[in-house]
């Protein structure tokens, strides 16, 4: 498996990886709560209750009736209602069992728990589900900003955009086709700011993000490959 321009290949693991966890798991599929049994679920004393549907409706691009077949796989898989970023990295390792997973699903993490309390509300979940799925070009151009912004300043310096590449770089292993040289991800975070960095101060920001991306017609593209998949 070749990987060519890093910058477009982040942004689209983002997607692959997330709606192949969610296939895995049947998160994806109506579900039935019978089919769960409760002697195989280590529950906590903790549960979230999650936000009413009519306002989880009105936040994502969700009907209520796939909201509810969204909750029903989330609760079956996430008792608690909620993910911790243990659980989301276990996730993640189990698909790239060649390489290390742990820093990408860390930022990864990062991204989907919106309010930076350590554990992937089912609300965080849908939100961040219909943005990557039914989203605007400019909303997850947005949402892939947020991802690369890992101390979430406003701005992505390169020794952020290298710790993205160099944790896709490791998750996917020494087994990619033709095999990436160590200088790989800097030789890519170079090129990613020679288009982006606009007016080369050393930092790119939303709106050079968001009109760079906007300019090329392999990103755009891949930001519709997922529209229709539930």
């Amino acid at each position: 498996m070749g990987i060519q321009g890093m910058e477009l290949c982040a942004m689209a693991v983002v997607v692959l990886l997330f709606i192949a966890v969610l296939k895995q798991f049947g998160i994806l599929e109506p579900m039935s709560m019978e089919d769960s049994s409760d002697s195989e679920l280590e529950l906590s004393t903790v549960r979230h209750q999650p936000e009413g549907l009519d306002q989880l409706q009105a936040q994502t691009k969700f009907t209520k009736k796939e909201l509810q077949s969204l909750y029903r796989g989330f609760k079956n898989e996430c008792p608690t209602g909620l993910v911790d970023e243990d659980t989301f990295k276990l996730i993640y390792s189990q698909f790239f069992p060649q390489g290390d997973s742990s820093t990408y699903a860390h930022f990864l993490f990062n991204a989907f728990d919106a309010d930076g309390n350590g554990a992937i509300r089912f609300e965080d979940f849908v939100v961040g589900l219909s943005i990557l799925l039914r989203g605007t070009v400019h909303e997850k151009l947005k949402w892939a900003f947020n991802l690369y912004d890992i101390n979430k300043d406003g701005y992505v310096t390169k020794e952020e955009m290298l710790a993205i590449m160099k944790s896709i770089y490791d998750m996917m292993g020494r087994h990619t086709y033709p095999i990436l040289r160590e200088d790989a991800p800097l030789e890519h975070v170079e090129r990613f700011f020679q288009k982006m960095d606009r007016n080369q101060d050393g930092v790119v920001t939303i709106d050079e993000f968001l009109e760079t991306c906007q300019k090329d017609e392999n990103i755009m593209s891949s930001m519709q490959l997922f529209e229709n998949v539930i």
